[in-house]
């Protein structure tokens, strides 16, 4: 398995839903480059990245299902979704368990267990800041509370306070 295969498809997973696969490759963008300069070892940065490109897999369904998108539905929802997706792409089964329980997870901003949740929170804010044009207080104040890495925090200032 390559991250390319699962970023392949993520993309026909979402086809024609452009905003969508643009908010999970700008994720992945940070999460990778995070997780690169921080140092993670090889198997965690794996599983960061096939989270990054996954972590909302389940907002069709919770769309579809509850006519909405609350994190807390994505949650319910996404990892069954990215077993079957996963699965025939040829992902270790350990792989796959912490890439669901990461997306079963990533909402919840409370007790972040591990440098692959911790990075995914990060590059999941440093993209919707942007995208949902949150204010300077509110970014600041997201990045004073739940940043935690050195990459993380210098990635923030540079997009939004340079």
């Amino acid at each position: 398995m390559k991250i390319g295969d699962v970023a392949e498809a993520m993309t026909a997973y979402n086809a024609g839903d452009a905003k969508r696969i643009n908010h999970m490759m700008k994720v992945f963008g940070f999460a990778k480059t995070i997780g690169e300069r921080e140092g993670l070892d090889a198997r965690t940065q794996e599983i960061l990245e096939i989270t990054a490109l996954t972590h909302d897999i389940g907002i069709r369904n919770s769309e579809r299902k509850f006519d909405s998108c609350s994190g807390e539905h994505q949650q319910q929802e996404g990892p069954p979704e990215a077993r079957m997706l996963l699965t025939p792409l040829g992902v270790e089964e350990s792989v796959i368990e912490r890439v669901c329980w990461l997306i079963a997870h990533h909402h919840t901003y409370a007790d972040i267990q591990g440098m692959d949740y911790q990075i995914l929170v990060e590059a999941d804010f440093l993209v919707n800041a942007y995208e949902e044009e949150m204010d300077e207080d509110a970014i600041r104040t997201v990045r004073d509370k739940m940043f935690r890495t050195n990459t993380g925090v210098e990635l923030m200032n540079l997009l939004y306070f340079s």
